[in-house]
């Protein structure tokens, strides 16, 4: 009998000591994940180059497993500040909606040949060459088709990723 109240007070007494955090108790709370729902990285270069002149390295992604999308917008922009062009840049080009599956992962092989080709015609229009400071972000499917940095700042999922890139402009005319 004395052996089952000592079990029962010990019980007690851990018990007291687990209730639930009180949000106005002054300790703070820190979350799980800190930042953007998603962060990207970029995988090694492909070992075929794109004949357009530009290959963007495999884009791969980890999620907040609580705020995972099943729908993304890739995002690209070039740093012009370095630009040599007669003609005003274009900075950024917006890829259609793909689909994104799970937690961790990557864009299809695909999608980032498409962004690749699609990035590099832009910069050939620009008449642009030699190294090429871009930068990459997620944002929800949602985004319009030619949006404002402020839409995109919105929307975005990811922090922006940076990667400089060697462009080779397949037109000698420039």
């Amino acid at each position: 009998m004395k052996t089952g109240m000592v079990v029962m007070f010990a019980a007690l007494v851990l018990l007291a000591g687990c209730k639930s955090q009180d949000p106005n108790s002054g300790i703070p709370i820190t979350p799980k994940w800190k930042g953007a729902p998603y962060r990207l990285s970029f995988g090694a270069a492909p070992a075929k180059a794109n004949p357009a002149g530009l290959t963007l390295p495999a884009i791969k992604f980890v999620a907040n497993p609580e705020m995972v999308e099943s729908r993304a917008v890739l995002v690209i922009k070039i740093d012009t500040s370095e630009a040599k062009a007669k003609t005003p840049v274009y900075d950024k080009i917006v890829m259609a909606a793909t689909d994104i599956h799970g937690a961790d992962g990557a864009l299809s092989d695909d999608y980032v040949n498409l962004a690749s080709t699609d990035f590099a015609k832009m910069l050939a229009s620009d008449c642009l060459k030699g190294k090429v400071k871009v930068l990459v972000a997620l944002t929800r499917s949602s985004l319009p088709s030619n949006p404002t940095d402020d839409q995109i700042n919105a929307k975005r999922l990811s922090d922006w990723t940076p990667v400089e890139l060697d462009f080779k402009n397949p037109h000698p005319k420039c």
